[in-house]
Order: C-alpha cells, then sequence, then structure tokens
C-alpha cells in the first residue's frame, strides 16, 4: 500500500554559516555564470569542511576545520542516531528524524568538483511509527520506521530547504532499511529486498536473506546480506543488480559498512575482532583480523590501503588492507565514551582522504588524526558533549 502522511515540521532555523568567504552568507551570489552555479550558494576555491555535531540535549553546533570558529546552529529533538550524506544530518529518535542543512557540501562533476557554502539550517523533523533507520548518500535519504513505515524523501526538496516525501508505503514492523539508488530505492521486507521506483512502485525483488548495513561507493551501491552482498550497479541501460558472495567456509558476516565517501573498497564491521573489505570493482571480500575486539572499522582505500580502526580501549588503528598488519596505534582517546553505553552509540570514525575525526562526548573533545603519519593527532577540539558528530562539506 502507498500512502502519504504529513509531516510535523518546525519552524526553520535560516542561520548563516561562518564558513571560508569573507562575504556574507545572505542571499549569497554563485561566483560562476552558467555552468557550476547553484541558486543561492557561494561557489568556493576549497571545501568547506567542518565538523557538525549534536549534543545530548539537542544543540547542535558547527566547527570550522579552516579557522576553528565554531557557532551554534539551532537546536532539535535530542537524537539517538545520526547519519549524515556530507551535507545533510538525519537525526534519529523514536518517532521521527531531525533534519539539519548544514549549507557547506562538495558537488562531484565526474572529472573535478565543485564547492559550495549557502546559509545553514534546522530545516524541521519527519514524523514516524517507532525507531527509525537512516540510509542517506549524495544519492538522497530512505528512512524506515520499526513499527513499519518506510519512505524516501526528496533530495532536491531538501536542496531547497523543505522536507517531502517521494513515497511513504506500509511493511512489516521491525528493523529494515530504504537504500536510496539513482532510480527508486531498495525496501527490505521478509521477502529480502523490493527494487522500487520513486513512487513506491515495485518494479522486481531481489533474494537477499537478512539485509543489513548498506553504502554506496562509485562502483555501486552495496546492501549486506547473510551470504555475502548485493550490488546495484546503474548505467544508461538502467540498473541491475549483482551478487558478491562470501568466500567458502567465511565466520562473521558484515553488519555495517563505512569507508572514505564514495570509494570503491569498503570496510565491513562484524562486531568482533575481525572485519571484512569489499573490493566493489574486483567483486571481492578478503578477511582481516586485528586480534582484538574492535568497537569502529572504516577504510581508507587510499594508496597505502590503510585501514582505520577504534579498539574498545578506545585506542585508534591504522592497519594495512592488504596485509592485515597493524601499522599504528594511538593511546586510548575515548575509553570514557566506550564506557557508557548511551554514549557509545554514538562515537565515530569520520573519515576523509587525508585525516580521520573521532568524537568524544564523555571526554568533551573532538579528535582530528593523521591516519598517513603513524596515527598523529594533529588537532584537538574542545566541544560540549558532542555525542554525535558529521564531517560536512565533503
Amino acid at each position: 500500500m502507498n500512502r502519504r502522511a504529513p509531516l510535523a515540521l518546525v519552524p526553520v532555523l535560516a542561520l548563516v554559516l561562518a564558513g571560508c568567504q569573507s562575504a556574507p552568507a545572505a542571499a549569497p551570489e554563485p561566483t560562476r555564470g552558467g555552468h557550476g552555479a547553484i541558486a543561492g550558494a557561494t561557489e568556493l576555491a576549497e571545501p568547506a569542511l567542518h565538523l557538525t555535531s549534536v549534543t545530548p540535549t539537542g544543540d547542535v553546533h558547527h566547527l570550522d576545520l579552516l579557522d576553528e570558529t565554531s557557532e551554534t546552529l539551532g537546536e532539535i529533538t535530542p537524537p539517538t542516531s545520526l547519519q549524515t550524506d556530507g551535507r545533510f544530518l538525519y537525526a534519529g529518535r523514536d518517532g521521527g528524524v531531525g533534519i539539519v542543512d548544514s549549507g557547506v557540501w562538495t558537488w562531484n562533476h565526474v572529472d573535478h568538483f565543485h564547492y559550495y557554502e549557502a546559509p545553514a539550517a534546522v530545516l524541521g523533523e519527519l514524523s514516524g511509527d517507532g525507531e527509525p533507520t537512516v540510509v542517506a548518500s549524495d544519492l538522497g535519504a530512505g528512512v524506515s520506521f520499526d513499527g513499519g513505515e518506510a519512505m524516501l524523501l526528496d533530495l532536491d526538496a531538501l536542496k531547497k530547504g523543505r522536507i517531502e516525501e517521494r513515497f511513504r508505503l506500509d511493511v512489516p514492523a521491525g528493523a529494515g532499511m530504504v537504500v536510496p539508488l539513482p532510480t527508486g530505492a531498495l525496501v527490505t521486507d521478509a521477502d529480502g529486498l523490493r527494487y522500487v521506483d520513486a513512487t513506491g512502485t515495485d518494479i522486481e525483488t531481489i533474494a537477499c536473506d537478512d539485509p543489513a548495513g548498506s553504502i554506496a561507493t562509485n562502483v555501486g551501491v552495496v546492501v549486506g546480506c547473510a551470504g555475502g552482498a548485493v550490488m546495484a550497479v546503474t548505467d544508461a541501460d538502467g540498473t541491475t543488480f549483482e551478487r558478491i558472495p562470501y568466500p567458502d567456509g567465511a565466520e562473521g558476516r558484515a553488519l555495517s559498512f563505512a569507508a572514505r565517501e564514495s570509494r570503491p573498497t569498503v570496510a565491513g564491521a562484524t562486531g568482533g575482532g575481525a572485519f571484512w573489505l569489499l573490493d566493489t570493482r574486483e567483486r571481492a571480500w578478503s578477511r582481516i583480523d586485528a586480534g582484538e575486539p574492535l568497537a569502529r572499522v572504516a577504510a581508507v582505500d587510499d594508496a597505502d590501503q590503510h585501514v582505520v580502526a577504534l579498539t574498545e580501549k578506545g585506542e585508534v588503528l591504522v592497519i594495512d588492507g592488504e596485509s592485515g598488519k597493524t601499522l599504528a596505534r594511538s593511546k586510548p582517546l575515548v575509553a570514557a565514551s566506550l564506557a557508557d553505553p548511551t554514549l557509545a552509540a554514538g562515537v565515530t570514525l569520520q573519515i576523509d582522504a587525508n585525516r580521520t575525526y573521532l568524537n568524544g562526548p564523555a571526554e568533551n573533545v573532538m579528535f582530528e588524526i593523521d591516519h598517513a603519519d603513524s596515527a598523529r593527532i594533529a588537532r584537538t577540539f574542545d566541544a560540549d558533549a558532542p555525542a554525535f558528530v558529521a564531517e560536512t562539506g565533503r
């Protein structure tokens, strides 16, 4: 059944960013005419990278990584989870998802990039039945509420400051996902994955036992299954689905995926001391045993095949993704945060080409780590209980 439900919106807070440009952000003009120009945004010469964080009480803070200035963007209902696509923040909690536009983003124009800054805003709240699971990428955002509702958000509307749904479907109650694709989405249900168009109309069903975890790469969109992964690959002829099975005798499946944005190789956490690397170009898995319990793992997928992991003791590891050897280890950085189950849920590794960012809500600090230089702590930023953090502008 395809149905629409009204949105519970809070007033939009149009808040000016303190960014890299000296010109005021109010009613900005693009720096380019025609190609690359976006109405209402200022084009920059370099990415306006920020750390956007949310406190346990719902205060949203915005730290400029260039000049280290910080501002408060507004307030949302206190969340229990956070997802991002590098621009928008989706802060989930029972009964809703608060959506924040950080106002900074990078546009991948195939062979080059454009960097933009616009006024930041707390856009409002999407309401639903139960706890939400959000899957977000530059393809859009899908939300599945475990009370039995699944929806795909209209990304173009979000860019204009409006929260609108492409579809809202009734689905079986329980944990699930809506995974955005270039055309339509994958919706989990009792039969595995349903490929639907942008209106929520069924196109086909793809077998996938116990789907869990998803990530968008520059090859295709991955969904984890009990026996491996399904990857949706879209080209001019449409979308096709490929299976990437685990090797024979594999132990422990990937439950979630993390990597530097749009890279082909991603890391899959198993919940223990081992993790998987999935090379989406080669359609191949490799398993690495770190030899100790890991709380987080993410693939940098750089020239040196670095993987960054966080141990349950709060140490950051840099691992060689080819040999599995640990190349570097930091001192314990977020031990107190990981010891608190409520705070531990929001501790995140944010990875870009040059740095890893780690938040410590109990420690009241965010760390910038140079993963290519022996896990060196490059900078630390004092922060007011950064319960959740997203690197924005990338």
